[in-house]
């Protein structure tokens, strides 16, 4: 039973920095794939980021890209998502989510298809 739980969110100052990190727990760490994703009143959900921990390989919404930061520490199955010059429109509830590495499902970012996820973290940037 996959298990996700993302932790780290906060409230910051635009420009400011925060580091998000996903516990897991259900399945084997290297047989999936991770992202990020992030949900705001009023806007789609929007795939943010997503890494290969097998191969390192990421990608990033182009959004983000150049500021966020998805990165693995096998030695702790854990995955995190650096975010740096934050901006208000950042702001929101970010989930983490896994995706079986060879698996089915429909790819929307990168390796990505966000089909798993669980309890978001608050993401809160003040202007």
């Amino acid at each position: 039973d996959v298990q996700l739980q993302a932790f780290g969110g906060g409230l910051v100052q635009a420009g400011g920095s925060l580091r998000l990190s996903c516990q897991h727990s259900g399945f084997t760490f290297t047989d999936y794939v991770f992202g990020w994703f992030r949900r705001a009143p009023g806007k789609e959900r929007e795939g943010v980021s997503c890494i290969n921990v097998r191969n390192g390989e990421t990608t990033y919404a182009d959004s983000v890209k150049g500021r966020f930061t998805i990165f693995s520490d096998s030695a702790k199955s854990t995955v995190y998502l650096q975010m740096d010059s934050l901006k208000p429109e950042d702001a929101g509830v970010y989930h983490c989510s896994a995706d079986p590495l060879f698996g089915a499902g429909r790819r929307t970012l990168g390796a990505c298809s966000f089909g798993s996820w669980g309890r978001g973290t608050l993401v809160t940037v003040s202007s």
